[in-house]
């Protein structure tokens, strides 16, 4: 048994740890959960404990149903919000096959293999999420409107605004696990926020954000309200999206700076920012998983509609954010397709090989694009090179069934089963008639 695992049956013995549970995220990113008494955590480090795969969305058939769930010692926390006294701790999970191996349907493993890719090639990739939501009043009924907890805007200060408490209370709990938190603020819309985690090794965010979201949810119950990630849920205010900063490291040195180049940017930075662009539209359906996120894209408010990038240009797929003197370690690019609704696991892992993808094949950066690209006419987009970003889910599965990018970093199981989730997703979007049409068309036709 190795140091990390002592500390963890240590420290479920001294705090009178009841219940550990065991976290794990289906294709989808949807958060999993089995609970185990402190007696069993020796055997589930061991062994870990099996489960029916065959009943979690895209983990395996029906005839080799059986998984096992093995705890990472090193994600061990106490979830706060269940109390002091008997208490609750939480640990995320790697999901195994009956024989040991990682499974090949398992998120997590996903992002470790793009990782120990890039770590082959002396990487070390990290991330910078600023995470957007939106919180509600509950409505009477499924049909009534959906109410904005305030009125609020960009950066207002509310007097005895709800959401001044609500993100203290949410963030007290996120550092009290153990993750950091950057800056907070009112977004754009009303009822809507923006919590930005410190930036952390790929992994590590990934499981914070998948703490994060379940963080958000459980404060907004407690203070009579819910919280929403959805990324475009009224038709007329921003969406919520999950712009990310990344950077890659060897060892201490942060390889994205150089300087004295054009905005302090080195070679690596430019081919992996190039291999975005070149790749972007194969890995939207990844990281713009769902029929509504494509409302987010291209209903405007800053959402990126277009692949190109730009110093400090918020209408850019890519932004380079403004370069502090005397600190080259704190370079970085700004990749703004991500919404708040992704399974963070596998947008990471296939931003991270797109950007790899650029440094291996020395894909060359085109000018950068200064003009916001939304005022620009088709004709002037044209001219410039830039092209679009898939309009819907259906455009951008299309894209992605031909990317070998796409299906090598996330392997063929998962590659299939996403593909044809998102296929029915889009066959049951498509067959609705909508509350649109019935009110354009129903009298005058």
């Amino acid at each position: 048994m190795d140091r990390q695992q002592e500390f963890v049956l240590r420290t479920v013995e001294e705090r009178d740890i009841r219940f550990i549970r065991l976290w794990f995220t289906d294709v989808l990113g949807m958060l999993k959960s089995v609970a185990v008494a402190p007696a069993e955590l020796e055997s589930a480090f061991a062994e870990g404990i099996g489960f029916d795969g065959s009943s979690i969305e895209g983990l395996t058939r029906v005839y080799e149903a059986d998984m096992i769930a093995r705890p990472d010692p090193t994600t061990f926390q106490v979830l706060p919000w269940r109390g002091e006294r008997h208490g609750t701790a939480r640990m995320f999970c790697d999901i195994l096959t009956p024989d040991g191996e990682p499974s090949l349907a398992d998120s997590r493993n996903v992002l470790k293999r793009a990782l120990a890719k890039a770590s082959d090639k002396g990487f070390t990739f990290y991330t910078h999420p600023e995470v957007e939501f939106y919180l509600f009043n509950h409505p009477a009924d499924a049909s009534a409107p959906l109410v904005p907890v305030d009125q609020g805007g960009y950066f207002d200060h509310l007097a005895r605004g709800s959401t001044h408490d609500f993100r203290r209370a949410a963030i007290t709990m996120l550092e009290s696990m153990g993750i950091s938190v950057e800056f907070s603020h009112h977004e754009a819309g009303p009822g809507q926020n923006e919590i930005d985690l410190r930036y952390a090794d790929a992994l590590t965010t990934a499981d914070n954000l998948m703490t994060f979201r379940t963080v958000v949810k459980e404060v907004a119950l407690e203070q009579g309200v819910f919280a929403s990630f959805m990324p475009k849920p009224m038709a007329d205010q921003p969406g919520s999206g999950m712009h990310t900063h990344l950077s890659l490291f060897e060892g201490d040195r942060n390889a994205f700076h150089e300087p004295g180049a054009q905005f302090e940017l080195s070679r690596t930075a430019r081919s992996f920012i190039a291999g975005l662009l070149v790749h972007a539209a194969e890995i939207t359906a990844i990281t713009n998983q769902y029929v509504n996120s494509y409302k987010r894209l291209w209903g405007g408010a800053e959402a990126p509609s277009y692949v190109c990038w730009g110093h400090n240009n918020r209408s850019a797929l890519v932004r380079v954010p403004m370069y502090k003197p005397g600190k080259g370690n704190s370079s970085r690019i700004e990749y703004r397709a991500l919404d708040s609704a992704t399974n963070p696991y596998l947008a990471y892992a296939v931003i991270l090989a797109a950007g790899l993808k650029g440094i291996e094949e020395g894909y060359e950066l085109p000018e950068a694009t200064e003009d916001d690209v939304w005022e620009l006419t088709d004709a002037e987009r044209r001219a410039l090179g830039i092209k679009p970003l898939p309009q819907s889910l259906d455009a951008a599965i299309q894209i992605m069934e031909t990317s070998e990018l796409v299906a090598e970093t996330l392997g063929e199981h998962v590659f299939d089963f996403v593909l044809r989730n998102k296929r029915q997703e889009w066959d049951a979007y498509r067959s609705q008639v909508t509350p649109f049409e019935l009110k354009r068309f129903l009298q005058v036709l």
